[in-house]
């Protein structure tokens, strides 16, 4: 497998010449190939920022009478997300029987445009629910500082 990251059409094209190259071998060897073209998923930065942002919810806004763990303030915000996007969400009979489960995206599947808007759904959504964060968050980087 070859993969090409692309930031411009330039250091596309430039990067892209040795995987035809390859691409072409390929070919005259008699195998079958697919070229898939996609968008960036998320970058680690972008998901260490919005870890960082949960947890620190968690820390400091109580839900159905409780503090909830980072990964359940997930869960809410991505619903909520996924629902002001106009997405389908899901809420379906338990496979054991017992209550019902939330079927929805699972964030390590957002592109980087995505999780960069679920970002800001997190931040509006805390400052209309009076939740300060201790950090900042630069909004050009991502950087917590």
């Amino acid at each position: 497998m070859i993969q090409v990251q692309c930031i411009n059409y330039q250091q596309a094209k430039a990067d892209m010449a040795p995987a035809l190259q390859w691409l072409k071998a390929m070919l005259a060897a008699g195998h079958r190939m697919v070229l898939e073209v996609k968008q960036q998923k998320r970058s680690l930065k972008e998901n260490a920022l919005l870890h960082a942002l949960l947890t620190e919810i968690s820390r400091k806004k109580e839900w159905a009478g409780q503090k909830r763990d980072a990964e359940t303030w997930k869960r809410l915000i991505t619903a909520a997300w996924c629902r002001a996007r106009g997405e389908h969400v899901e809420l379906l009979p338990a496979i054991d029987g017992n209550g019902v489960d939330i079927v929805f995206r699972r964030t390590s599947q957002l592109t980087r445009g995505e999780c960069a808007e679920l970002i800001t759904y997190l931040q509006a959504w805390a400052a209309i629910n009076d939740i300060v964060f201790d950090e900042y968050v630069n909004p050009e980087t991502g950087e917590i500082t």
